[in-house]
C-alpha cells in the first residue's frame, strides 16, 4: 500500500465514527477542482512530505485499539492500489471498521470489498451526469463502470453516501437533475462547495470560471435533487 499521509484523528472523514485518515497516492482522474493535487500528479509525488511504510501505519494502529472506532481510507484513488484488499481485510482483522472513498471507476475492486464485507461505509464521488462526467474528471470516463459502482454500492454497502462537489461550470441545474436521476432512491446524497482556502490541482481552472456556489445557489440545487433520494444535505 502506498501511503501519501495520516491524519491520527477526524470526527468528519467518518460519519458518526472517531476515526484516523490514510491517504492513498496515485489517481485515474484529472479533476481540476481536486484538493489533494500533490496524491494525483506523480511530478508531486515525491515532494510530499508525510509517507509513511504500511508496516508503520499498522504500529500505529495497534496502539489506537479501544481508542478509534475505524479507518478512513481516501485518496487519490484507493481502488488503484492492489492489495487494498488484503489492506482492509487487515484493518478489520484488528477490530475497526473502514471507510473508503472512491470515485467508482472499480467495480470489480468494490464487488470483492462487498463480498468478503471488508468495508463499512463507502463514500462515492458522482463528478457530474453522464453526459459531462468526462469534462468534470479531467480524462474520458467508463461510464459503465460508474454506473455499475452506483448499483453495487446502493445493493450492498452497509452503509453509504454519494457526494458532489458543485463548481461552477461543471455543475447547473440541469446537471444536478440528471444526476439525480443517476441515483435515485439512494440513501443519502452530499452536495459541498469547491473550497476558497485549499489548493487545487487547476488554480486557474477555479479562478477563471469564477468556481463558487454561494449558499444560496447550493440550496437551490439541494431543493432540485433531495426528491430524487432519501436524504440530502449540504456539507
Amino acid at each position: 500500500m502506498k501511503i501519501g499521509g495520516l491524519q491520527k484523528h477526524t470526527l468528519i472523514d467518518y460519519p458518526g465514527h472517531l476515526a484516523c485518515t490514510v491517504f492513498t497516492v496515485g489517481c485515474n482522474f484529472r479533476c481540476p477542482f481536486c484538493h489533494n493535487p500533490e496524491l494525483v500528479l506523480p511530478s508531486l509525488f515525491e515532494k510530499k512530505e508525510g509517507h509513511i511504510k504500511e508496516n508503520e501505519f499498522f504500529s500505529f494502529l495497534e496502539t489506537r485499539k479501544g481508542l478509534l472506532d475505524g479507518v478512513a481510507i481516501t485518496g487519490g484513488e484507493p481502488c488503484l492500489q492492489s492489495d487494498l484488499v488484503t489492506f482492509c481485510y487487515n484493518i478489520k482483522k484488528m477490530g475497526f471498521k473502514v471507510k473508503l472513498d472512491t470515485n467508482g471507476t472499480y467495480p470489480k475492486i468494490l464487488g470483492i470489498l462487498f463480498k468478503d464485507k471488508l468495508v463499512d461505509y463507502v463514500a462515492m464521488d458522482i463528478k457530474s451526469d453522464l453526459a459531462t462526467y468526462s469534462t468534470a474528471a479531467g480524462i474520458n470516463i467508463d461510464l459503465q463502470a460508474v454506473q455499475q459502482s452506483i448499483s453495487l454500492i446502493m445493493k450492498n454497502a452497509p452503509g453509504y453516501e454519494f457526494r458532489t462537489t458543485c463548481v461552477k461550470s461543471l455543475i447547473n441545474e440541469n446537471i444536478i437533475k440528471n444526476i439525480g436521476e443517476m441515483i435515485k432512491g439512494a440513501e443519502q446524497y452530499i452536495l459541498q462547495p469547491c473550497s476558497r482556502d485549499m489548493n487545487v490541482l487547476n488554480p486557474d481552472f477555479i479562478k477563471e470560471q469564477d468556481g463558487f456556489f454561494s449558499e444560496k445557489e447550493l440550496l437551490s440545487l439541494k431543493t432540485i435533487v433531495k426528491k430524487f433520494v432519501k436524504k440530502c444535505d449540504l456539507r
